[in-house]
């Protein structure tokens, strides 16, 4: 056991000692990997926050009724609650909606000059059925009821906005794939340069005794340290540009009275971005050893 750790401790020195002695080469190739990796892991950042909005948005299945103006909305509360379908139903009488219009708008002085109150009574119907047929049907029965002068949902929007999320989520796939391999193809080129640098090393190494395992183990370190670095600078390079971006969103969300911020990623997306960069290092350094090791052998 004592001497395992010391293979994996001299191993992991070498990996360390290659890096150091050609530094320029070394952060080019963490700066390449880092880019390439912060690009999925924006992507997943923009994805959550904008999940996180919509999940925070008033229930886009929730349908309006508007009465027509000269009519008493409150008598239809028995209709309503009777209809199937409807989980919930909020009667909202004209005069506290033309209140509330004043308070959020600051017209306050405005709407007390109105000879009268131009606004109609109206009902909030929560369904009890998301589904959109079992929607767009209790839409239809709401028309018909008497009185009634306007009827309105946002759940087409919610299906277009849960559409582009879903499509924004296949992206990100499809691009981590490509990047992946990318990062791959990186880290199998840089052990396949190192290779050939060290080619009557380990010739040399073969024929004293050395194992697969043995020649390979400082690649493979090289390739995982690699990896781990490059996911650490990626997920510098998302954390900066984060930073740089909050104060105008700061400032573009008091514009619209509201409060726009975008959250970094979480710790558990951190250490799996950190998870996935080392084993894809690792990865390419495998494959780069086992190919080159084959060749080896085979021109012995």
């Amino acid at each position: 056991m004592k001497t395992w750790l010391i293979h994996h401790r001299l191993a992991i020195m070498a990996t360390l000692k290659q890096m150091w002695g050609t530094p320029l080469a070394s952060l080019l190739t963490l700066f390449a990997i880092g880019i390439t990796l912060s690009l999925p892991t924006g992507m997943l950042v923009i994805l959550n926050n904008a999940s996180e909005i919509a999940a925070n948005l008033p229930n886009p299945n929730e349908i309006s009724v508007y009465m027509d103006v000269h009519s008493n909305g409150a008598k239809l509360k028995a209709q309503l609650s009777a209809l199937p379908n409807v989980a919930h139903v909020e009667f909202i009488p004209k005069q506290t909606a033309l209140t509330q219009i004043g308070q959020q708008l600051n017209l306050g002085q405005l709407i007390n000059e109105l000879p009268q109150n131009p606004l109609p009574d109206a009902w909030i119907i929560t369904p009890a059925n998301n589904d959109i047929d079992s929607i767009k049907n209790l839409i239809s029965q709401l028309e018909k009821l008497p009185d009634v002068n306007l009827v309105q949902s946002d759940h087409i929007w919610s299906q277009r906005l849960d559409a582009l999320l879903k499509l924004g989520q296949n992206m990100l796939m499809l691009l981590a794939g490509i990047l992946a391999f990318a990062l791959i193809a990186i880290t199998s080129n840089t052990i396949h340069l190192q290779i050939s640098t060290r080619h009557a090393e380990i010739e040399v190494s073969q024929l004293i005794g050395a194992t697969d395992r043995y020649i390979r183990r400082p690649f493979l370190y090289f390739g995982t340290i690699q990896g781990l670095l490059g996911g650490i600078i990626a997920w510098l390079i998302v954390f900066i540009c984060i930073q740089l971006l909050t104060p105008q969103l700061v400032a573009l969300g008091k514009l619209y009275d509201t409060h726009l911020l975008i959250h970094v990623l979480t710790p558990t997306d951190s250490l799996l971005l950190l998870a996935l960069s080392a084993a894809m290092g690792w990865i390419g350094a495998y494959f780069a050893v086992s190919r080159s090791l084959a060749n080896i052998r085979k021109f012995a």
